[in-house]
């Protein structure tokens, strides 16, 4: 992984949770070293990136908590006008999953969006024949 292009961030300053430490590392780590291979990754994904990687959390934590509690919460038994509701982790959940859709798909990383995103231009160093024989001025 060329971390000269974009550093991965400091999770331990962005993440309480050690082991989300190490699912978004693990997350970091395979975004770059893919966009790396198809020659989209610049140094302006780091932090298109770290969101990424950060909806990825947020949706697993939801899903978590919606898995244990359900889609809907039940409404309050000792108020007799509660209604139940979709869960907040549930309305989390999908904007985590839409926003995470919406990052992957800026960043060429859907399957409908890999062939719309352009390689980087890289910068070349243009030499000539004559520039061996030319020393530095001086």
């Amino acid at each position: 992984m060329d971390q000269s292009i974009v550093s991965e961030p400091d999770w331990a300053a962005l993440l309480n949770s050690p082991a989300e430490r190490i699912v978004a590392a693990g997350h970091w780590r395979r975004l770059v070293v893919e966009m790396t291979a198809r020659e989209i990754l610049s140094s302006s994904n780091g932090h298109a990136l770290q969101r990424l990687v950060m909806a990825y959390l947020v949706y697993d934590r939801c899903s978590v908590a919606v898995g244990a509690g359900g889609i809907v919460d039940e409404p309050a038994k000792d108020n007799p006008k509660a209604i139940a509701r979709l869960s907040i982790h549930y309305k989390a959940m999908r904007e985590a999953e839409n926003t995470a859709e919406r990052l992957e798909a800026q960043l060429g990383l859907s399957p409908g969006r890999r062939g719309k995103v352009a390689k980087v231009a890289r910068q070349r160093t243009r030499t000539a024949g004559a520039d061996a024989f030319l020393g530095p001025q001086g």
